[in-house]
Formats: structure tokens, C-alpha cells, sequence
């Protein structure tokens, strides 16, 4: 159960092997120089892309976040050492199982998302995106969006 005041960090997956690594390794990456300033949360959600289907533009799986560290990129890939970002440090978010919503979070219109910082009420109360972000003022400490290219 997500408690309404959790803090939820929605993250960008445009790519099968990184669900595939969040699904059955535990674990998601979050590059240092992309992070959002407050990027420890209770549960990481995740939107997907194009590269997912009929799953595209939507979330459909979150997971609680068991602790965190600091690595660079060839740690976290060690047959990837010649990768132009293999000193790069990232957060490794350690996951709890993944778990699927009963509905779909879906983007009704098209957005460029990198992370949505959102409370646990937000995300379980969500029928879109865009309720996931407070717009009128900061009545929320932990709700804004961050747009930003592929991150990872």
C-alpha cells in the first residue's frame, strides 16, 4: 500500500533492458548530472516510451525503494567499459518487487518527461499525467515535473 504522503519519483524508461533490470535485478539508475535535486523517494514509478508498444506513454509498474548508492556507469555495466558515459556516476536505486497498477497512469497529450517528482495521494488517485503535478502554486513539497533528453 502507498501512504498518501510518500514520496513518489516517477522516472523516464525508453528502453526493454532497463524494466527488464528494475523487474528482475531490483535496481534502476539515475545519472547524477540528470537527478532531480530531491531524487530520494519512497516509491519509483516508471513511464514508458515508443519503445514499449501497446504499454507506450503510460505507467503501469512502481516499486518501493530499499536504499540507494553511488557508482559510476562501468559498475553498473561492466561489459560496457568503453561506453562514452562509463565514468559517469549515477544513483543505483535499490527495488523492491515491481508492482502493477490496477490501472494504467496514462499521458492523455504528448510530453518530454524525464522525472515526475509527485506525492503517494497523487499517484494513487491519478487517472492522467498531468494530475500527478500540482499547477496552481507550491502547495506540495515534492510535485513538479522535469523535462529533460534521454538521460540515461
Amino acid at each position: 500500500m502507498i501512504e498518501p504522503d510518500a514520496r513518489v519519483l516517477v522516472c523516464l524508461i525508453n528502453k526493454p533492458r532497463d524494466l527488464e533490470i528494475a523487474r528482475w535485478d531490483h535496481w534502476y539508475r539515475i545519472p547524477v548530472k540528470h537527478a532531480p535535486s530531491d531524487y530520494l523517494a519512497d516509491i519509483i514509478a516508471f513511464y514508458l516510451t515508443a519503445a514499449f508498444g501497446d504499454e507506450k506513454w503510460a505507467i503501469h509498474e512502481y516499486a518501493e525503494v530499499r536504499g540507494h548508492e553511488l557508482v559510476k556507469r562501468a559498475d553498473l555495466f561492466p561489459d560496457e567499459a568503453a561506453h562514452p558515459r562509463a565514468n559517469d556516476l549515477y544513483y543505483r536505486m535499490q527495488l523492491g518487487p515491481l508492482q502493477r497498477l490496477s490501472r494504467p497512469i496514462p499521458s492523455l497529450k504528448w510530453r518530454r518527461i524525464a522525472f515526475i517528482q509527485t506525492t503517494g495521494d497523487r499517484f494513487v488517485n491519478a487517472l492522467e499525467i498531468s494530475e500527478l503535478v500540482e499547477v496552481h502554486g507550491a502547495g506540495d513539497r515534492f510535485v513538479q515535473l522535469m523535462e529533460d533528453d534521454d538521460p540515461c
